[in-house]
């Protein structure tokens, strides 16, 4: 009898609830955080990217609502300057875990496809203008990984450069894909706060927030474990679809 009761009141609820529809476009200013102690995983600062999807809005009422989304992400990080190389990569008999260094410039590109579920939280300023704050969890699907590497440099034993290697300035241009490098799903949590202007059957709107990855992102240690998050801000346009 409640349960039947329960069930009554939700088929009420879903169907007076207003469905929302829109698209959304912007930046992205990812970085990666480092984490295992690898000194080839350490030292990366945000680059920028576009961060642009669609996202769908169920309003249980005026306060609350539910809002799935599909993204497109611009992922990774950049160094300049001196950093680690894995001693392997250029010697293949050297020890594991020891580090050879140089000079250059280095931007990890990883794109995704991801797909939040946020709970919304809707607060009316005035008639047209209301404030929302959101959160929840969200998984993301690897789309393309690519590092690019620019400059050239002697390769030092130590970090002081005090050691070069006998072989004279090395160039470092190179688009690497390392996408096999990864692992290709990555899942997280994703929150922010967006200012709506109530326009037609829809509103605008200006989204501030970000999203950080629980998941290391490298299948194996050897270049050390990262974890993704960007920074995001977006404008878009949500139109009033059903109800």
């Amino acid at each position: 009898m409640v349960a039947a009761l329960v069930a009554c009141c939700l088929g009420q609820a879903t169907a007076q609830a207003p469905i929302y529809v829109g698209l959304q476009g912007g930046i992205s200013i990812p970085n990666l955080r480092a984490g295992g102690g690898n000194e080839v995983s350490e030292g990366y600062s945000s680059r920028l990217g576009p961060y642009f999807g669609v996202i769908g809005q169920y309003r249980f009422s005026e306060l609350f609502s539910l809002q799935p989304e599909v993204n497109y992400s611009a992922q990774g990080g950049k160094k300049d300057g001196l950093q680690a190389i894995s001693a392997q990569d250029v010697n293949p008999a050297a020890d594991p875990g020891t580090y050879y260094y140089a000079n250059y410039s280095s931007e990890a590109r990883l794109n995704y496809i991801e797909v939040p579920v946020l709970a919304k939280f809707t607060f009316r300023l005035s008639d047209a203008l209301h404030l929302s704050v959101d959160a929840g969890p969200y998984v993301g699907f690897l789309v393309s990984a690519k590092n690019k590497t620019s400059g050239k440099s002697s390769i030092y034993a130590d970090k002081a450069e005090t050691q070069p290697f006998p072989v004279g300035e090395q160039s470092f241009d190179a688009d690497t894909d390392i996408k096999d490098q990864l692992h290709h799903t990555n899942w997280g949590i994703q929150g922010g706060a967006e200012l709506e202007q109530t326009l037609g059957r829809g509103y605008l709107f200006l989204h501030l927030g970000g999203n950080y990855g629980l998941v290391n992102i490298q299948k194996g240690s050897e270049h050390g474990k990262n974890n993704t998050g960007a920074a995001t801000a977006v404008v878009g346009y949500a139109v009033k679809v059903g109800r």
